[in-house]
């Protein structure tokens, strides 16, 4: 049996990522991708056998990825305001870059096909979320189950990203516009959560 060529096999999912995250082009077939890897679309068939398997694929490497950095996050010696604008800064850097990932990752963990699962993340997020009742606590910011901070939290920096296409359309915002908004989402966050 051949020797798989991981190098190759690389490109065809950076360029799938780079397609479905950073083009938006969600529906994009094996041929188009196989375009724009510069491969045949049998040679992307020998390494991920479908699009399905591709999309798995990258997939969880995204959630993978996301996971670590935001875990690096949470785990860090900080104080919690510092760390939670840690937070902030690496979810939205992420979503600059890639600013389609969250819709193709909430469209594939809504799919029949998703089999996606984080055996640390209980352990992970019930220690964070210890953290936020503390704060709480402390009376740094406003009392509530610590679970509603989560989901504010990433609704402040989710919905806007999801939400991108239309806000640009309706407020007549440039790509570079845009992304102005979104870097100075960071310190208005903090200041709508932190008493």
């Amino acid at each position: 049996m051949p020797v798989r060529d991981t190098g190759t096999e690389k490109l065809i999912k950076d360029t799938a990522k780079h397609i479905f995250f950073a083009e938006g082009r969600l529906h994009a077939n094996t041929q188009a991708i196989a375009d724009a890897a510069g491969v045949s679309r049998t040679l992307l068939n020998y390494y991920f056998r479908s699009k399905d398997a591709l999309i798995d694929q990258v997939f969880k490497e995204a959630m993978h990825g996301l996971s670590q950095q935001l875990d690096t996050v949470m785990k860090a010696d900080l104080p919690f305001r510092k760390k939670i604008e840690n937070f902030i800064e690496v979810f939205l850097t992420e979503s600059i870059a890639f600013p389609y990932q969250e819709t193709f990752l909430i469209t594939e963990i809504n799919s029949d096909t998703c089999k996606y699962a984080d055996e640390d993340k209980p352990e992970r997020m019930q220690y964070f979320l210890s953290q936020i009742q503390a704060e709480m606590d402390a009376g740094h910011i406003e009392a509530m189950n610590p679970i509603h901070f989560m989901m504010n939290l990433f609704s402040l920096m989710a919905y806007p990203l999801v939400m991108a296409p239309i806000y640009k359309k309706v407020f007549e915002l440039s790509n570079d516009e845009f992304n102005g908004l979104i870097k100075e989402r960071k310190m208005m966050i903090c200041k709508m959560i932190f008493q």
